[in-house]
């Protein structure tokens, strides 16, 4: 993702945030200075909410960081590979490579977030109470500690309401799955309970925005804003996921070799990148082209590594110049076309060269994919 901040690895784990979440920590130190710490704890110095606003923020982060790991840790002692953890403006994301393999996998997966969270609450609450009991710490201590341990709670109770893709989603979605023992209708089921659920969010969040008091929300501009983006994120969400799991269905048994360009046209590494933007880009719409010598295949071009070389001395240089050279991702022509799109969509590619027993037999593209899933819709034709 651009525009990501890479922080260090945790248990072989890439840790990241990305720009949008320092909107949100600035956001939250906000609120908690200027309208919950005073409101509850009138009094204090201007400097002293400041500081606990911060710390409290910070610990937002540090308890969402948790919350990810622990379902992170779990898919990785289940055998599947998360890639990473990234923070944005409405939480934290982890990077799980596969779907989980079974409905139990997927059930102790989305629970134990949660129940960190709760587990983490219950502490920090406790200890607020416990050193509040003392009298002899200071009222800006205990109410961090304590606002910490609420913050948990709330993380716990949101992310456990049935809204795919939240935690309780999937927890609803592995029951589901369980039940029906199709990943496909699970998916699709809590997919659409949690499209409603984000626009029920948002319904909210207009109410809010216009100061009505509903249940135990209050009324006010910046908490109905904010509803109202969460709710418009879940929704999306939900409708991404139904997406491609509907995507991977249509393509369930799809080889590479049933999609793939099967005569992919090949370039010396010699050709000047004037000829082969001229020959193969403008005149056959090409938009990658591999480069070959009498070994093999040795590189790829592609159309974006023209575009970074300004176009004055494309006449006089080689396409080897500019080329992304081997080893290069590829994939076989035997591969489940779903894993050879996982690969392009990982690695942020749009071609990617294919092989049988090392020699090139052809070339995927994405474009080559839609075009298929299109045709056959054309025809009325059954994927999968």
């Amino acid at each position: 993702m651009r525009g990501v901040l890479r922080l260090g690895k945790i248990a072989g784990i890439e840790i990241g945030v990305h720009y949008t979440w320092i909107f949100a920590l600035v956001l939250f130190t906000w609120l908690f200075a200027q309208s919950t710490f005073p409101a509850i704890y009138p009094g204090w110095p201007i400097r002293t909410y400041w500081i606990t606003g911060t710390i409290v923020s910070l610990a937002i982060f540090i308890s969402v960081l948790v919350h990810e790991l622990c379902h992170s840790l779990v898919a990785i002692n289940r055998g599947l590979k998360v890639n990473s953890i990234i923070f944005f403006i409405f939480g934290g994301v982890s990077n799980i490579e596969n779907e989980p393999e079974s409905a139990r996998v997927e059930f102790l997966m989305a629970g134990a977030g949660p129940l960190s969270s709760l587990i983490l609450g219950g502490i920090f609450i406790g200890g607020a109470f416990l050193l509040d009991s003392f009298n002899r710490f200071a009222e800006p201590l205990v109410g961090t500690i304590y606002y910490i341990g609420v913050i948990n709670i709330y993380l716990a109770v949101f992310n456990i309401f049935p809204g795919f893709p939240l935690d309780g989603g999937r927890v609803l979605r592995s029951i589901i799955w369980g039940i029906t023992r199709s990943l496909h209708k699970a998916t699709m089921i809590a997919g659409n309970i949690g499209r409603l659920f984000g626009w029920a969010m948002i319904l909210l969040g207009i109410a809010l925005v216009f100061g009505k008091d509903i249940w135990i929300f209050s009324g006010g501009l910046v908490s109905g804003i904010w509803m109202v983006f969460i709710g418009w994120f879940l929704a999306s969400a939900a409708d991404n996921a139904m997406r491609e799991q509907s995507l991977r269905q249509q393509l369930a048994g799809v080889k590479v070799k049933d999609v793939m360009d099967r005569s992919p046209e090949c370039v010396s590494p010699a050709v000047s990148i004037e000829s082969v933007v001229h020959d193969s880009f403008i005149l056959r719409g090409r938009r990658a082209l591999p480069v070959c010598t009498e070994k093999g295949l040795v590189g790829i071009v592609t159309l974006a590594d023209v575009k970074r070389l300004p176009q004055d001395v494309w006449s006089n240089t080689p396409v080897q110049e500019i080329m992304t050279r081997s080893p290069l991702l590829a994939v076989d022509q035997e591969e489940d076309l779903n894993m050879a799109l996982q690969i392009l969509a990982k690695n942020g590619l749009n071609q990617i060269p294919v092989l049988k027993t090392s020699q090139l037999v052809g070339l995927l593209s994405r474009a080559d994919v839609i075009r298929y899933i299109q045709t056959r819709q054309e025809l009325g034709m059954k994927t999968g």
